[in-house]
């Protein structure tokens, strides 16, 4: 009986010049917004900043308890300033270590943040500012309540959120583009 023997040929492995002729695989450029960039930073502070602002302005008022949508907006904004700031700090660290925050679990759990609680301080500021107007126009009682403080508190959740709506987009566009 006459079987067929398999024969081994070596394989030559390619050489290493080839590597280096077509380059090291590069990744995409950071864009100015992304975490551990410092346009990232100067969003997650200007986020930070405004919502500090407007937790102050509506705490120092008396009777913002009188009101759920008010109550919900200081909740709502203590939380953006929460993780705003936490987020800066991750930014902060980043940069000094010069390290991409380009691990996807990382994008992903920033990007739901995100997204969380820009939907929250949205909608807390459109509570707020229909409940603002209606003090105001409505019911014409701003003599009796602190309407200018109710108006600059829901203004800063408002440019709160339009600093945070950048940083979701971007998250959002990196985390679709791995």
């Amino acid at each position: 009986m006459n079987v067929s023997r398999p024969a081994v040929h070596p394989v030559e492995a390619p050489p290493l010049m080839e590597v280096a002729v077509r380059g090291p695989r590069v990744r995409m450029k950071d864009v100015q917004g992304m975490p551990g960039t410092k346009g990232g930073l100067f969003l997650r502070l200007s986020q930070f900043i405004f919502a500090i602002i407007s937790v102050s302005v509506m705490a120092t008022t008396n009777d913002f308890r009188s009101a759920t949508a008010f109550c919900y907006l200081v909740l709502a904004v203590g939380l953006q300033s929460l993780w705003s700031l936490s987020l800066a700090f991750v930014d902060i660290y980043a940069l000094l270590v010069r390290r991409s925050l380009r691990n996807y679990i990382v994008i992903r759990l920033i990007t739901i943040g995100d997204g969380i609680t820009s939907t929250l301080t949205f909608a807390a500021a459109c509570a707020s500012s229909g409940i603002t107007v209606l003090i105001d126009n409505d019911l014409d009682k701003c003599a009796v309540n602190h309407c200018t403080r109710f108006e600059t508190a829901t203004a800063m959740a408002f440019i709160s959120w339009f600093a945070m709506l950048p940083s979701f987009l971007l998250n959002f566009w990196s985390l679709a583009s791995q």
